[in-house]
């Protein structure tokens, strides 16, 4: 969701099976969290104690609007999940020009 968003395998293979940790939790592909133009970056994420991004936009390819936390200048993604709560009612809350 950040332009040069990219993955660290482990990293990437945290977030596809999210719903081995968290029951009816979805899994998220990586490729899933390629950049929405309309999306909403906290820089930094105000819940996070060590200055992590936090990224809110929809994808397409997966259907739902997602929240992804990335580390770094470099953007390296840590974890992603489907949006709930204030990062969902953030993103469809804000103005659509």
């Amino acid at each position: 969701m950040v332009d040069d968003l990219w993955w660290r395998e482990e990293d990437a293979e945290y977030i596809r099976h999210r719903s081995r940790r968290y029951p009816g939790a979805t899994n998220i592909e990586p490729a899933w969290t390629a950049a929405d133009p309309r999306r909403i970056v906290h820089d930094p994420d105000p819940k996070s104690r060590t200055g992590a991004v936090r990224v809110i936009g929809y994808s397409p390819s997966a259907g739902f609007v997602a929240t992804i936390i990335a580390t770094g200048a470099a953007h390296a993604g840590v974890t992603a999940w489907k949006s709930s709560g204030a990062d969902l009612r953030d993103y469809e809350g804000q103005d659509p020009r």
